[in-house]
């Protein structure tokens, strides 16, 4: 690839729209989820997939789960997003997003794999 062609498509990639979110994975077997909110939604599912089947995701019920049931049992769906462009604090806003889909949709026992502290993070 010359020179030019690789300076496009690189400020192509700078130009590219990326979103920030809140994205869920629901085990089809038994109903729970698990909430979580990303910077870049782009190619999340592969990450979660890549995490979980090599046995090296944080939340170790949904671990458990992930590794008794399959990923085939598994959806993943994006429940909020917007484009980062207008974010100062990413840090900061995923927090506060995370706290209100936790409080929305309540992933606590046998209908999630979040701890209820969570919501005092």
């Amino acid at each position: 690839m010359d020179a030019k062609r690789k300076k496009e498509l690189q400020q192509q990639y700078k130009e590219m729209k990326t979103y920030y979110g809140v994205i869920q994975l629901k085990n089809d077997q038994n109903g729970k989820i698990f909430i979580d909110t990303v910077p870049n939604l782009k190619n999340r599912w592969s990450y979660y997939v890549m995490s979980l089947d090599s046995n090296r995701h944080p939340n170790k019920q949904l671990q458990e789960e992930w590794n008794a049931f399959g990923k085939e049992h598994f959806n993943y769906q994006v429940l909020f997003e917007k484009p980062n462009t207008d974010v100062t604090d990413m840090k900061f806003e995923l927090k506060q997003l995370k706290k209100k889909w936790l409080e929305k949709l309540q992933p606590f026992g046998q209908q999630g794999y979040h701890k209820i502290e969570e919501l005092n993070k």
